[in-house]
């Protein structure tokens, strides 16, 4: 898997894929236009940020590249690549129960706060690319 060299790309599949964890200096793409929403995207080596009309959607520490992310109204799934373990946090609805699944393997279920985030730890390091499935 390679990074996002435009920072945030439309994919064929109605996907996007966004960050680049092998930037050294803070990167951003602001009014990126996907499916009716505005995007914009903020990426380095120490965190990336994703957030969709102005509400946050995704953020990883350290930065990680991300691929054929897809959100819809069950839960969201893409594949990460970064060069170290990371903890990313994704926005879903609001105080509501989901399964967690990585490389097609249950990590347990786990409820979003009041604000809809959940948080999950993926192992990354030497590890490729880890393919996060988050589901209702």
């Amino acid at each position: 898997m390679a990074v996002v060299d435009e920072l945030l790309r439309a994919e064929n599949d109605g996907t996007i894929s966004f960050g680049n964890h092998k930037l050294a200096q803070k990167a951003k793409l602001e009014d990126f236009e996907h499916a009716g929403d505005l995007y914009k995207v903020k990426t380095y080596a120490t965190m990336t940020k994703l957030e969709k009309n102005g509400m946050f959607v995704y953020e990883s520490v350290p930065g990680t590249s991300v691929l054929n992310f897809n959100e819809d109204e069950n839960g969201v799934s893409f594949v990460v690549e970064g060069e170290e373990d990371a903890q990313i946090t994704v926005g879903l609805q609001d105080d509501t129960e989901y399964e967690v699944l990585v490389n097609g393997e249950s990590s347990g279920k786990m409820n979003t706060n009041m604000g809809g985030k959940l948080s999950v730890s993926v192992e990354l390091a030497g590890v490729g690319e880890v393919s996060v499935k988050i589901v209702k």
